[in-house]
């Protein structure tokens, strides 16, 4: 049996109601060995290609990116002749219907990388806290966040943490966020709570709202903690002005995958330009 043909006896209707109540829900194991093994080939491009460009401008902070320490590597898919096949495959289209709904479009993607021993921590916060952060009046239906590692994950390598909305408060809320000095992490969240750890072996999926606070621990490990972290929106999304953010890539109508790899370009649906364009 297809992993994707498993899926639907692992999304069970308990999930999906835990998914709607408290924002997450965490499947074990189901990216195939083959994807996995081309999302750490593409990672490592990816993070070679970042460095060189760090290089370039002779910078080791850029944002929250700091040279060897943590990578948040955006909206690049076009620039692999692969990535696509794993963001709108029919692994990611079932799990996206489950969470969504009948309509999908991609909103987002990133590497989420940490490096060995020195792979720094990421403050409590929402995702959709950083929409807020440059667009204070938005008014966004949550999204979805696939959290996927490519390495098992635990503590000791800075795995996510998570609080579901009855602990967050954040089931129907984005709260405000302050910058933190040094890290340029936004900070939504200052309670006492600690979280959900999340361990869970490479090939997971850890799909969470973007309202649900999150962060993340240092890496204390000897090796690399990778995440390749695709998200899917039930809208396309825009600011109070009406410019679209980021990506509106259309990928699942009335519950099937119509994704159209030919017509994926950044002038139609917005995002890095390809290498055919």
């Amino acid at each position: 049996m297809s992993a994707t043909a498993t899926l639907s006896t692992v999304i069970t209707d308990e999930l999906k109601e835990q998914y709607r109540e408290e924002g997450y829900m965490i499947l074990p194991a189901v990216i195939p060995q083959d994807m996995i093994d081309m999302l750490r080939e593409e990672c490592s491009y990816f993070l070679g290609y970042y460095d060189a460009q760090m290089d370039m401008r002779g910078s080791k902070t850029e944002g929250i990116n700091h040279r060897s320490k943590r990578y948040f590597i955006s909206n690049m898919y076009r620039l692999s002749p692969r990535l696509w096949q794993f963001i709108f495959s029919d692994l990611m289209a079932q799990i996206a219907q489950a969470t969504l709904g009948p309509e999908v479009y991609l909103f987002h993607e990133q590497w989420v990388v940490k490096g060995a021993e020195q792979g720094m921590k990421f403050a409590w916060h929402q995702d959709s806290g950083y929409v807020k952060h440059g667009d204070r009046m938005t008014k966004h239906k949550p999204y979805l966040t696939c959290w996927c590692p490519l390495d098992d994950v635990d503590e000791r390598n800075g795995s996510v943490y998570l609080l579901p909305h009855s602990r967050g408060g954040t089931k129907d809320y984005i709260y405000d966020h302050d910058q933190e000095q040094v890290s340029n992490d936004l900070i939504g969240y200052k309670g006492e709570d600690p979280g959900i750890p999340i361990k869970c072996p490479a090939g997971s999926i850890v799909a969470f709202t973007s309202y649900n606070f999150h962060r993340s621990g240092a890496n204390t490990t000897s090796k690399m903690r990778r995440v390749y972290l695709p998200q899917y929106s039930c809208e396309v999304i825009h600011n109070t002005n009406g410019q679209r953010w980021a990506y509106g890539v259309p990928f699942v109508k009335d519950g099937r995958n119509i994704y159209d790899h030919a017509t994926d370009t950044a002038a139609k649906w917005g995002g890095h330009p390809g290498l055919n364009e």
